[in-house]
């Protein structure tokens, strides 16, 4: 679809991500890289630690017959996912947690995160080793590995590609960027507006 033909919606929030994002990006604690060092963010240790008791809960909740194919959300989950919600629950300005399935010779075509407030971390539970299971954030291909964290800022383009004949599990989570002022404010009140946007 070109972009004359776009939503107007669609046209109006990427010229203000085009306006915001750099206010954003100059106001952040972390580094603004695509692929971003796991060592500033000291939680994701939890993560790791716990990775084997979160892979089975993902596996009892989000691989049986009739799971939905994107992934279940822990929110909807809680009950059945107790180790990992206690985990998430730990993550400092969490936004939204899932377990993200990518079945076999699945292509997610390139595409770009909503708003730079938000960080995407990946912990890896299930990695298929019978192919090539990856990912391209921007000029950076990265894979994954059971029990490791990832973590990278989905508003560069990225794509995905699962090239084996295994599923491929993680926790996706979604987490604020630490920020300092004027950008906190702006990328508060940009996220206020897409939580109620369609």
């Amino acid at each position: 679809m070109g972009k004359a033909n776009r939503p107007l919606i669609a046209r109006i929030g990427e010229r203000l991500r085009s306006a915001f994002d750099p206010v954003i990006a100059s106001s952040s604690l972390v580094a603004n890289d695509p692929v971003l060092d796991v060592r500033d963010f000291a939680w994701t240790a939890g993560l790791r630690d716990d990775w084997a008791a979160i892979r089975d809960e993902a596996v009892r909740v989000a691989l049986p017959a009739g799971a939905l194919p994107g992934g279940a959300t822990i929110e909807h989950s809680l009950e059945r996912c107790p180790r990992t919600a206690a985990v998430v629950a730990r993550i400092p300005g969490l936004h939204s947690a899932s377990f993200s399935i990518l079945a076999p010779g699945t292509h997610i075509p390139e595409r770009r995160g909503a708003t730079k407030r938000l960080i995407t971390c990946h912990l890896g539970l299930i990695v298929p080793r019978d192919g090539d299971v990856r990912m391209r954030v921007h000029d950076r291909t990265v894979r994954w590995a059971e029990g490791e964290t990832l973590v990278f800022d989905d508003t560069y383009r990225h794509e995905v590609w699962n090239d084996t004949h295994g599923t491929r599990v993680v926790l996706l989570i979604q987490f604020e960027r630490p920020l300092r002022n004027p950008g906190k404010w702006i990328a508060d009140l940009v996220l206020r507006v897409a939580r109620r946007s369609a």
